[in-house]
């Protein structure tokens, strides 16, 4: 068994970034091939990757969803809208503080009622209605990690530019970093550029509580892959050209397709994934990955963990000693797998 305690490592708060790199492909890049460790920035990705690589990135985009409402006593309340249940105006929720909160307590914005509470359900969510169908467009705001205390001045600048359909609670960070410059010095050398969605929900961000990481339970999130984008990764696979993955999200929506496609066909390429990757998973798509660096004791640093091994305390070390910035808003690394973990 595997103790989530083996995730851990020391992270003081000055390490964090609070505000995004400017301009995006300023971001710092610690990368981590076979050949060892090298410092670059993201802007020269088009020259660090190879000819024939195929780039994937997720392209789902941001929902505007927590909103600041009151009781109607005045008491203040925070929701953070997950994902629609499927019913007219539901979603799960996530609400602070939600304990005090009875089934069918209205919550009020400006003195208008503007959200009921529907149901409770496991791990702290609910469900809620919104009473006003402009709601997201009117009050949300962009749910930024609790670890961000800058504001955000720009909040477009908590998308990727190639963002697409809103449904996500939290951005696909490492995707943050590209630019218009940096997607078409990949067309100047021959790399690919491929796009799929993973709405981001409570299964990327939640930390691991289990003592042992093989009991934790992830969340499932939402994806699409359109067939011709499968075929493009199937065709680089069968060439021997290096699928390289733009952040976590991505990385799990691909490996879970593979994963599924043999037994599902077609029908492994939209649905809902619950994937966990830890060491000893049977990596089948992806070669390379661009990724931030992450939370103590996080799914993804489990995943890391995976891809290349006992190297990412090295590689952590290193990115701290150069002082690299890390989660959401800091800067980025790019690793090769480990073909030898078993």
């Amino acid at each position: 068994m595997t103790q989530t305690s083996d995730f851990d490592y020391d992270l003081p708060e000055k390490y964090i970034g609070q505000v995004p790199a400017e301009p995006r492909d300023s971001a710092r890049l610690l990368v981590a091939g076979a050949e060892g460790l090298s410092h670059q920035t993201v802007r020269g990705l088009p020259g660090i990757l190879r000819e024939g690589d195929l780039v994937v990135v997720n392209d789902t985009k941001v929902l505007p969803a927590r909103f600041h409402l009151r009781k109607p006593t005045g008491g203040a309340v925070e929701i953070l809208l997950l994902e629609p249940t499927g019913n007219h105006r539901e979603w799960q929720a996530l609400v602070k503080p939600g304990k005090r909160l009875h089934i069918g307590a209205r919550l009020e914005l400006a003195g208008e009622p503007v959200v009921e509470i529907v149901d409770a359900l496991p791990d702290g969510r609910r469900i809620v209605r919104l009473l006003a169908d402009d709601l997201v467009e009117r009050a949300g705001e962009v749910p930024l990690p609790p670890y961000i205390h800058e504001p955000l001045q720009d909040r477009d600048r908590y998308q990727t530019i190639y963002a697409n359909q809103a449904g996500s609670v939290a951005a696909p960070t490492a995707g943050l970093h590209l630019t218009d410059e940096v997607l078409a010095g990949f067309d100047d050398v021959g790399i690919e550029l491929a796009r799929v969605e993973l709405r981001v929900g409570l299964g990327t961000f939640r930390p691991i509580s289990a003592e042992s990481i093989q009991d934790h339970t992830m969340h499932t999130e939402a994806y699409e892959v359109s067939q011709s984008v499968w075929q493009q990764i199937q065709a680089a696979k069968a060439a021997g050209r290096r699928v390289v993955a733009v952040g976590t999200t991505t990385v799990r929506t691909l490996e879970s397709i593979a994963a599924r496609y043999e037994t599902e066909g077609e029908a492994a390429l939209s649905g809902r994934t619950d994937l966990f990757i830890h060491r000893g998973f049977k990596w089948q798509v992806v070669d390379v990955m661009l990724t931030n660096f992450h939370v103590p004791r996080s799914s993804l640093l489990v995943m890391i963990d995976a891809f290349v091994g006992d190297r990412w305390r090295a590689i952590y070390s290193e990115a701290k000693t150069e002082g690299y910035r890390f989660l959401s808003f800091g800067d980025a690394m790019l690793l090769e797998r480990d073909r030898n973990l078993r």
